[in-house]
């Protein structure tokens, strides 16, 4: 992985709905690289990309940002957090970038967001051109999402608590148990999480951040109907042994979605980008391939 502190300076910055939001891309793209959009999950930060960022940038133009409430954007403790207006900033963000079409990958809460901008893609109304859409583990489908005991505190009246609550031996213990047996994450992965939760006093819009689970439900028929329905090629890679989004989901899929393309990785759990790199890389590109989006 990109050591924290070279992630840090390379953060650029803009401006949406009054709040600061950092993100990464190049400062001169190249004009025959495709754009490939990435978008990070819950409770992270672009900083995940980190272990694929440089392969994946000797084919693409990369842009990465740090949602509202993660990372290194801001997190205001008086709005409402809605997939809607995360799926409006990355809209937000290739217009700042200037970028008329681009490819994505996403993962967890990630995949949420791409699922409402595969939706626009569907209905016309997105700012961009989508052009595919890869997946990693995540709640796809409400009903095959497994909850963490945190994440159903946290959505309690309790849930105010549970940011202030949280610990970094808590987020290891948590991280333990939907990594893979063999691939835990390292004690500076941990410490980069952990610091990059606790950035702009993070910890206390922890449990504002959950509500997407209940908007996944919500909104179930548009984002389950947008994989039914999708209008560019997708291809899910999973981490089988995940229990909150693995293989129960992986098996899910294949049946939910037509002519559904998925890689599954039995050992691996909830955080393929950085427990296997090197085999999500080989899934992605082998895809990309098929695409001839990078030579073969």
């Amino acid at each position: 992985m990109i050591a924290l502190e070279e992630w840090r300076k390379a953060a650029r910055s803009f401006t949406f709905a009054g709040n600061r939001i950092a993100y990464w891309a190049p400062d001169a793209p190249q004009a025959h690289k495709p754009w490939l959009l990435l978008i990070h999950g819950f409770p992270t930060s672009s900083w995940d990309w980190s272990a694929l960022w440089l392969e994946l940038e000797k084919h693409f133009n990369l842009a990465a940002l740090d949602m509202l409430g993660f990372g290194l954007s801001d997190k205001p403790a008086t709005i409402r957090y809605s997939i809607l207006d995360q799926a409006d900033l990355q809209e937000a963000l290739l217009e700042h970038l200037g970028v008329s079409e681009a490819h994505l990958l996403v993962h967890d809460y990630g995949n949420t967001v791409g699922q409402e901008l595969l939706a626009r893609q569907n209905d016309r109304t997105l700012s961009f051109a989508l052009k595919s859409l890869v997946f990693l583990n995540g709640g796809l489908f409400p009903e095959q999402h497994r909850a963490r005991p945190i994440q159903k505190l946290g959505l309690s009246p309790l849930g105010p608590l549970i940011g202030m609550m949280m610990t970094r031996e808590k987020l290891r213990k948590n991280f333990d148990e939907i990594f893979g047996p063999d691939t835990k994450a390292s004690d500076a992965e941990i410490d980069g999480h952990w610091a990059l939760i606790n950035e702009n006093n993070g910890r206390r819009v922890f449990h504002k951040l959950l509500e997407y689970i209940p908007e996944r439900k919500v909104m179930r028929s548009r984002w389950v109907g947008a994989l039914k329905n999708a209008t560019v090629p997708l291809r899910l890679i999973d981490g089988g042994a995940d229990p909150v989004s693995g293989r129960h989901l992986y098996d899910y899929y294949l049946t939910e979605v037509p002519n559904a393309d998925a890689v599954l990785f039995k050992d691996i759990g909830h955080y393929p980008q950085t427990e296997a790199p090197a085999r999500v890389l080989s899934a992605f590109f082998e895809f990309h391939r098929k695409l001839r989006t990078v030579p073969a």
